[in-house]
């Protein structure tokens, strides 16, 4: 690790910073982590700050690297942390670290403040990168030249510390600036409702029955569906207890090829184009053959993903609730996909209703005016560049 930043890899100097920062109104995290050799991330790094009028009796600073790797550590005080709820814990992109920390510890960080989402509903665009933040709210420039470490590696070089820290102080900044924008706007209940999804436990869990939705394939045939779906049930399993990444297994293009093709035998493995060496015998090919052959006798046939029987399509509608979600989001200042997806607009347009672009913030800046569209009670209009919404009757 850095000789010149503090960097904690023994339990009771965790304890210390974590016991300063329960005094502070916030915490910046971030983690560094592996997930290129296993199903499950590879914890390596994390960093903490806390604001810098709020360093007394750290023993370290107001910012500092936690090393997750050493042996002389516990991160039981962390997760204290994370259970006080007197100091916000504030993160950017925080999904694949709190998939960290619920399946480490299963627990949220609380409260939480995502940057990234807060940046989405203060009108900065989709999905904003920190790097983008740190330009526009900090005022600063980032160094990247360290961005593809392995950060399971020891020792850190400064130049490879001071990136990780860097991460989390500019942080400072970009919180205080969105939290201010956000009482000012009235929206803190708007980053409320999305967070909710964060802080969901069924965010990350991944069903193997249920893996098969997420595989693309242009073939909507029930019975190939229900090979895929034997097939996905069987890789996700076998990945999630030997913590190994799905593509050691086999990657989707080879999935999608033996729903095609079918095989009965080890011999027709032998004959896949994209099959791994290493699945065509043993466990794994078994565990092919037999997912194969359970999908061929099931009587459960999926449903084509995307069909919604008796519902058919209204092209016209779709396109019409798209010029009507972008005068909306362009009014609001938010990037029209946090209000509401392509997808979503043609199931309004076919008739569904259970949708969250029908609920919450989204049904007052967009979801209410969508469903009068759709009733034919109101109408577009266009003058120069502006949309506007017309009674009708």
């Amino acid at each position: 690790m850095s000789q010149d930043i503090p960097t904690i890899t023994r339990t009771e100097d965790l304890a210390r910073f974590c016991e300063a920062a329960k005094l502070a109104p916030y915490v910046t995290v971030d983690t560094e982590f592996l997930r290129e050799r296993t199903y499950w991330s590879k914890l390596c790094l994390i960093q903490l700050a806390i604001p810098p009028a709020s360093t007394a009796k750290t023993g370290g600073g107001d910012a500092v690297l936690v090393d997750p790797l050493s042996e002389e550590l516990s991160l039981e005080p962390l997760y204290d942390l994370f259970r006080h709820e007197a100091t916000v814990k504030v993160f950017h992109a925080a999904r694949q670290d709190l998939e960290i920390f619920y399946h480490d510890a299963k627990l949220f960080p609380t409260p939480l403040f995502d940057t990234q989402v807060a940046a989405m509903v203060c009108g900065f665009g989709e999905q904003v990168g920190y790097e983008t933040l740190v330009r526009k709210i900090a005022r600063a420039d980032l160094d990247k030249s360290s961005r593809f470490t392995d950060w399971s590696r020891r020792p850190l070089s400064d130049a490879q510390a001071a990136y990780a820290l860097a991460d989390v102080t500019h942080l400072r900044v970009i919180y205080e600036f969105l939290s201010a924008e956000l009482k000012k706007t009235g929206r803190d209940a708007w980053l409320a409702e999305e967070l909710g999804v964060l802080e969901d436990p069924e965010t990350y869990i991944t069903r193997p029955e249920e893996a098969w939705l997420k595989v693309r394939t242009r073939t909507n045939s029930p019975r190939f569906l229900a090979i895929l779906r034997e097939l996905a049930r069987f890789r996700e399993s076998y990945a999630q207890a030997r913590d190994i990444p799905r593509s050691r297994v086999y990657k989707d293009d080879a999935m999608i090829e033996l729903a095609s093709t079918k095989p009965l035998s080890e011999a027709d493995l032998g004959k896949s184009r994209l099959l791994l060496r290493e699945a065509r015998k043993g466990d794994i090919a078994n565990g092919i053959l037999a997912a194969v052959k359970a999908g061929m006798d099931s009587k459960d046939l999926p449903q084509p993903k995307g069909d919604e029987p008796g519902k058919p399509g209204n092209a016209a509608l779709s396109d019409l609730l798209r010029v009507l979600l972008k005068a909306k989001a362009d009014a609001a200042g938010v990037a029209p996909k946090l209000i509401a997806s392509s997808s979503e607009l043609d199931a309004l347009a076919t008739g569904s209703r259970d949708l969250p672009a029908l609920q919450g913030w989204r049904a007052e800046v967009f979801g209410q005016d969508a469903l009068r569209l759709a009733a034919g009670e109101i109408a577009l209009s266009a003058k120069g560049g502006a949309v506007r919404v017309v009674p009708v009757g």
